[in-house]
């Protein structure tokens, strides 16, 4: 399971030209599933995630989390997140789960991360074309792998 996480001022999801959500400052995840994952890839990122002390305190250094400065959160499924490009030039995606797989952890993952952070969620919709905006915070970018607990 693969988190690309980005704090931004604000974000904005649409689908077919029309807005299905948005958020003012926090964090923008995009989530990438993989057919060997399970929960305990999902606890172990949504922990790392509800406590990732990535926003500014009163001296200007990333010491607080998410819930210390109230911020929105949007989580949005993307299986290109487990892209191979080891061979040639087109992406494969044969690690990425399939839509049976990785629809219940999707959905699994922003309940179990609105109960870490006690607040609704924001999210995209499983398998649509989306179009985000954001407005990337520092920029600041993480970039987390439940297999790989640097």
């Amino acid at each position: 399971m693969r988190l690309v996480i980005q704090r931004v001022q604000e974000a904005e999801l649409k689908i077919e030209g029309v807005v299905y959500s948005s958020i003012g400052p926090g964090m923008l995840v995009l989530l990438g599933i993989e057919e060997e994952d399970n929960d305990e890839d999902l606890n172990f990122l949504v922990q790392k995630l509800a406590g990732m002390r990535i926003f500014s305190d009163e001296e200007g250094k990333m010491n607080l989390d998410i819930k210390q400065v109230n911020g929105e959160i949007m989580i949005v499924s993307q299986f290109t997140l487990h892209a191979s490009t080891k061979k040639g030039n087109r992406p494969s995606f044969i690690k990425a789960a399939r839509p049976e797989k990785a629809i219940p952890l999707y959905e699994k993952f922003i309940i179990e991360t609105e109960k870490a952070l006690g607040k609704h969620c924001k999210t995209g919709q499983f398998g649509a074309d989306m179009k985000i905006t954001l407005v990337n915070d520092g920029p600041v970018t993480i970039l987390m792998d439940s297999k790989n607990r640097e």
